[in-house]
């Protein structure tokens, strides 16, 4: 068994154990003021395995499991036999980093709460699109795949849009600082990958 189905199994299963619990979800959901007044920093890491519903738990998992993979293989090419240990701190970093704006916006607000992994699976997401850029995204009402590097512009600008208009329950500060994460990481650790991203995308036609 992979490294990202144990992630899976671990998320789906303390979503679970959440949904039965609501003292569970209460002590582990993002409360940005619990964190900032009470110290309890463990909730940006412990609210990346919470999910509101099946249909926010099955859409993060489903996308974790698509690109997961492949981000692992990535790692273990690039660091052998770590690799594993590799994939799972740069997802576990990705949701705390992710969390870290919504904590200073509503440090004070002791009403708001987040849950989620999207953070950590929007690392995933753009580290694989940064290694394939044309690889098409299938989005559940668009019949038509979407071109990776398109559909992660389209997705950054919508984020950063929403997360600035502030209204709804979706967090999209966590969706757009994951991805943003993912990408310096893999730049970071293995610069190569942006001349190679510039090449594949400029051989890129629409027809």
């Amino acid at each position: 068994m992979n490294i990202t189905l144990v992630i899976i199994l671990v998320t789906v299963g303390v979503s679970l154990a959440a949904w039965n619990n609501p003292a569970l979800m209460s002590r582990w959901i993002m409360n940005p003021y619990q964190v900032m007044n009470r110290g309890q920093y463990y909730r940006l890491l412990t609210s990346g395995f919470l999910h509101a519903d099946w249909g926010h738990l099955l859409f993060n998992m489903l996308s974790l499991y698509f690109f997961g993979g492949f981000i692992e293989q990535v790692f273990a090419y690039l660091f052998g036999g770590n690799g594993g240990l590799y994939l799972i701190g740069f997802y576990l970093v990705g949701i705390v980093v992710s969390d870290i704006p919504t904590l200073l916006k509503h440090r004070n607000n002791p009403s708001y709460n987040s849950l989620g992994a999207s953070g950590g699976v929007s690392a995933i997401l753009f580290a694989a699109i940064l290694f394939r850029p044309l690889t098409p995204i299938y989005l559940f009402f668009i019949p038509i795949g979407i071109p990776g590097f398109i559909f992660g512009a389209l997705y950054l600008a919508y984020s950063y849009y929403e997360a600035r208009r502030g209204y709804g329950n979706v967090n999209h500060d966590a969706h757009f600082y994951g991805a943003v994460f993912g990408v310096l990481f893999m730049i970071v650790v293995y610069p190569e990958v942006v001349p190679q991203f510039f090449d594949q995308v400029s051989g890129w036609r629409l027809f």
